[in-house]
């Protein structure tokens, strides 16, 4: 049995390993040999990724315990009081087997069992999906260690790249492809941007959970398979502009998030309209110029399409297509912030909800049923009433005065 296991997954090695998939025609495995000299990217480093993980994470513990929640204590980020559910095993069971915000049946239908009102009902879900809510301070602990990392990336990315050919002349990319040598510095770089995007999957049940939460499994995925590739089939000068262009509008994100946290809003809104620029630019003029379209006609000057030329385009494809997706929600906030002169929550972000909204709901209800404008209505009536009688009684009393005098 292990003997039959061992041989499958030596056939599954051999099958996934065949140059044709990796190579472009012509180039084996043979001609990709390190030399003394001469260095090339090998599969089996991109396993360090996993240690130099776990190593992220537990820099970033540190980082938001020591640093980060301090600071934000220091800048004045405050959490809401958050009013607990009162224990309740039938409506727990609900909320974590099936449903997180029941409709209005279900609400019903929870109340007669509980022998509850549906208005307490609808409460208790309120308040428990605000406990599983993150805090304002774990989202600014996040804010600032992936800031932090974004700056540190950005830079060592310019300081690899200043005085490499391709970052000027694109072309260069794939002059002597495949056969171009790993330099060190191309390598740390490609460790410890795959390290933090692994990192990132590690964390993600922790993470604060957006509305975009899938789109962000697929860019992590995406991001991951392309550095992996990218590496195995030495696409690494293609795969350091990629990594630059997302780092340097990501450095702007993140401190616009900080200052939101902190209710800085000149400050943050500010910062946003340059993140929108800087993104807009970079995500939809730059990246498609230096990277799609390096990709897929000036690589073809060089070798003809093989699976890895298809499969490297692909996955660009996919990062340019949630490119898009996040435009036209930061277009969206753009288009309102110009409108109403203030930049709107994001729309990425879960709001927290608030036992004012079941009296705002209320209010609306009684607006509906015309309850609010007829209560108006007599209490108006009643003013005019009373202000009658006691002008009737002013008079009464001045004429009984003069007919006394």
């Amino acid at each position: 049995m292990n003997l039959d296991i061992f041989r499958m997954a030596r056939s599954l090695n051999e099958w996934l390993w065949q140059h044709e998939y990796w190579l472009p025609p012509g180039i084996t495995w043979e001609d990709m040999k390190e030399s003394e000299d001469i260095h090339y990217p090998q599969p089996h480093d991109l396993l360090l990724s996993i240690p130099f993980a776990l190593i992220l994470v537990a820099i970033r513990c540190f980082f938001e315990r020591t640093i980060a929640l301090p600071l934000s204590g220091k800048l004045g980020v405050r959490d809401k009081l958050r009013p607990k559910a009162q224990s309740n095993p039938m409506l727990e069971t609900f909320y974590s087997m099936r449903c997180k915000n029941p409709k209005e049946g279900e609400l019903i239908s929870l109340a007669k069992q509980c022998d509850l009102p549906v208005r307490k009902v609808e409460r208790w879900f309120r308040r428990r999906r605000n406990i599983d809510r993150p805090s304002l301070s774990k989202k600014f602990c996040e804010a600032c260690w992936r800031f932090t990392f974004y700056i540190i990336s950005f830079f060592t990315g310019l300081a690899v790249l200043y005085d490499k050919p391709w970052l000027w002349d694109h072309r260069e990319c794939w002059t002597g492809y495949p056969q171009q040598p790993l330099q060190p510095s191309l390598f740390w770089y490609y460790l410890l941007e795959l390290s933090f995007y692994c990192s990132l999957v590690f964390t993600l049940p922790f993470d604060v959970k957006r509305k975009d939460f899938k789109e962000q499994i697929v860019h992590h995925a995406a991001t991951i398979f392309l550095i992996s590739f990218s590496y195995c089939a030495n696409y690494i000068r293609i795969g350091t502009l990629v990594m630059v262009i997302h780092d340097a509008s990501d450095c702007f994100l993140e401190p616009t998030k900080i200052f939101n946290y902190m209710k800085w809003k000149k400050t943050c809104n500010c910062l946003f309209m340059i993140f929108s620029a800087v993104f807009l630019i970079s995500r939809l003029a730059i990246f498609p110029y230096t990277v799609l379209y390096n990709t897929y006609y000036y690589s073809m000057e060089i070798f003809q399409p093989f699976f890895g030329y298809y499969f490297m385009n692909a996955l660009l494809m996919t990062l340019q297509l949630l490119h898009v997706f996040w435009s036209c929600l930061i277009i969206h906030m753009v288009y309102k912030f110009i409108l109403q002169g203030t930049m709107e929550k994001d729309m990425r972000s879960d709001t927290e909800e608030s036992d004012k909204d079941e009296e705002r709901e209320k209010i609306r209800e009684k607006e509906k049923n015309g309850i609010t404008h007829f209560s108006n209505i007599t209490s108006n009536n009643c003013i005019q009433r009373n202000g009658s009688q006691q002008q009737n009684n002013r008079t009464h009393l001045t004429n009984g005065h003069a007919k006394e005098r």
